[in-house]
């Protein structure tokens, strides 16, 4: 992409996303989440399972991990593992730049942070947009989608970081 369809891009999503009104925000048939980028999916998870949207921290590298953790960072004087999000669904490493983000995520015996491609923030969905997810959860994503929105023509995934948090694969980075 140029930099005038990029930029073009950002009007086009940003003209997509209507904030609402606040009694609109807790309507019924209105789902609401963080909107970020992995390859190329576009994927939603509930704020309940974002703890925190962190800068890409300073990573020490851990020997003998799993390819797709990035190493460990420190957090506020927590130790944790940062975990390559595409690399452990796709099998291909993001490209790390200046503007990374981090998603940190609870889960049980500690938080981990996951790396995402790009940050498109707060989202609003309704029921009317929901529709079927099977072409967004194939593969390994199959595990972590079980809905999706339409969007104007650009499809939504709901992803389960609960779900992914809880995946033994997932909970063993340095085995």
């Amino acid at each position: 992409m140029d930099p005038f369809e990029i930029l073009a891009s950002y009007e086009q999503r940003s003209l997509a996303h209507i904030a609402g009104l606040p009694e609109q925000l807790d309507a019924p048939g209105l789902w609401r989440g963080v909107g970020y980028r992995v390859g190329r999916r576009s994927l939603a998870s509930g704020f309940d399972e974002v703890v925190e949207i962190l800068p890409m921290p300073q990573l020490t590298p851990v020997p003998g991990a799993q390819p797709w953790m990035l190493g460990v960072a420190n957090i506020r004087g927590n130790l944790l593992p940062v975990v390559d999000l595409r690399m452990f669904l796709e099998g291909e490493r993001t490209v790390l730049h200046e503007g990374q983000r981090v998603l940190l995520v609870r889960q049980p015996g500690g938080d981990v942070a996951v790396t995402i491609d790009e940050l498109y923030g707060q989202r609003s969905f309704l029921v009317e947009q929901e529709t079927d997810a099977a072409g967004l959860a194939d593969g390994r994503y199959a595990n972590f989608i079980d809905r999706a929105y339409d969007v104007g023509g650009h499809a939504w995934a709901v992803f389960s970081l609960d779900r992914l948090s809880r995946t033994p694969e997932f909970r063993h980075a340095a085995a």
